[in-house]
């Protein structure tokens, strides 16, 4: 067997969607559907992390031996995330609150609120347009990790990078057609972390 169809007779064995698969892996939905048509095969490092999450040998997911999975398994979780608005990926724009307006996704993802991603400036942490981004609402977040960050009531989502002896901001895009956004001394107080990244949705 392939491992495509090894890997759709998993996630159905599972009651896993295609749509919660890709958020527990950080990939999109049209991934899966590709891996799961025989179009793309995943890197060593992807293959791993659907290993663990179902439960099985690497040995399985290569067709070497058949799957050992329970006939019942435990239903998979979700709830509603508020759903804020947009936020840009390139130049900053502003995060409308939509009323009443939410993301139903697994409630694995630790997440506060979520946000529709605007512009390429982040699709090398494989973010794109239209991907729904999920946010942890803290003040700040560690250096490397991606923030959703407002600027002068203006949202963007970008890596973020404070060294505070220098008392300097750089929010880095993961596109080298962007430049880094740099804030030093009392620019900082222009700047606001809404919370840090922690799950996107692709969408195809």
């Amino acid at each position: 067997m392939k491992f495509g169809a090894i890997l759709r007779r998993l996630r159905k064995q599972k009651g896993v969607t295609q749509e919660v698969l890709a958020a527990r892996l950080g990939i999109s939905k049209s991934t899966v559907s590709m891996y799961e048509q025989g179009e793309r095969l995943p890197s060593h490092e992807t293959m791993r992390a659907i290993a663990d999450l179902f439960s099985v040998e690497m040995d399985v997911l290569y067709g070497r031996e058949e799957a050992s999975l329970p006939s019942q398994t435990a239903p998979i979780h979700r709830k509603r995330f508020p759903m804020l608005g947009e936020i840009a990926c390139g130049a900053p724009i502003f995060a409308n609150g939509e009323q009443d307006v939410y993301v139903e996704a697994e409630d694995s993802i630790h997440a506060d609120f979520c946000l529709t991603a605007k512009g390429d400036s982040m699709i090398g942490a494989r973010i794109r347009d239209g991907d729904t981004v999920f946010i942890r609402s803290q003040p700040t977040v560690e250096n490397g990790q991606i923030a959703a960050v407002i600027i002068d009531n203006e949202a963007t989502l970008k890596r973020w990078y404070f060294f505070p002896e220098e008392q300097k901001l750089v929010l880095t895009p993961e596109n080298p057609a962007y430049s880094p956004i740099v804030y030093v001394g009392k620019e900082l107080e222009e700047v606001r972390c809404l919370g840090k990244a922690v799950a996107f949705l692709g969408h195809i």
